[in-house]
């Protein structure tokens, strides 16, 4: 076991996966090659597979995101490191959802930024606030950041965990009821985009989406967007 491990991580390493997903997949992998414990797993088939995450849904009632990604961590295996056609390890996918984005009116994002004290290998470009600007510029000079303009308490930069809960506790000092998460800041940065007349194209830049069709979600999220749009037959009787 330790062996595949071995061989499974370095191929992942190469193929510059994130640390993040390393983790994932590894941890997803080790309970698949526990399960089958005592067998040769370049021999399990697809059926025993498919048994397999069965078994994980019923037992442990795992989610659907969850389902995928283990579902991924064995493909893994087979595909990239036994390097197998994709065809004979297609397992069975959840049905997906399609889920609207929550997001967060701008007086809420407003509320959450006025609290006193409240603390994968893109590259992304955005746009900075000329009011953002001019307390980040206060800021600089008074704590004189080294590596990370926003550093926690033993340097280094903040963790994902450290980022969530820092914004979960500034949502609940603004009084605001809904589940803030950072996703939920950056679905509402681009409905307020599309809200104040942003072009599409422009949007889908700024959020670094590959598609078109991940942007044009929000124009299902937009309510103030659509209550615009005109009849053309509005033009008829002018």
């Amino acid at each position: 076991m330790k062996e595949i491990m071995e061989k499974y991580k370095s191929l992942l390493i190469q193929k510059r996966y994130s640390a993040n997903t390393q983790r994932i997949y590894c941890h997803y992998f080790g309970d698949f090659i526990n399960y089958f414990n005592g067998t040769n797993i370049e021999n399990t088939t697809k059926e025993e597979i498919n048994r397999y995450i069965l078994i994980l849904i019923k037992t442990h009632k795992i989610s659907i995101s969850q389902q995928n990604q283990r579902i991924n961590a064995i493909k893994f295996y087979y595909e990239k490191v036994l390097n197998r056609k994709k065809q004979y390890y297609e397992l069975h996918r959840p049905h997906k959802e399609h889920k609207l984005p929550k997001v967060l009116s701008k007086n809420e994002v407003k509320q959450i930024i006025n609290i006193i004290g409240a603390k994968g290998m893109k590259d992304r470009i955005s746009l900075l606030s000329d009011n953002l600007l001019q307390l980040l510029r206060i800021y600089y000079k008074e704590y004189k950041p080294k590596k990370y303009l926003f550093e926690g308490q033993k340097g280094g930069k903040y963790s994902p965990t450290s980022v969530a809960n820092i914004l979960k506790k500034a949502a609940l000092k603004a009084g605001i009821k809904k589940k803030v998460t950072p996703h939920m800041l950056h679905h509402s940065f681009a409905t307020h985009l599309l809200e104040q007349g942003t072009d599409l194209r422009y949007i889908q830049e700024l959020l670094g989406y590959n598609s078109s069709k991940t942007t044009e979600i929000y124009t299902h999220v937009s309510k103030r967007v659509i209550d615009k749009i005109k009849n053309p037959m509005d033009d008829f009787f002018e």
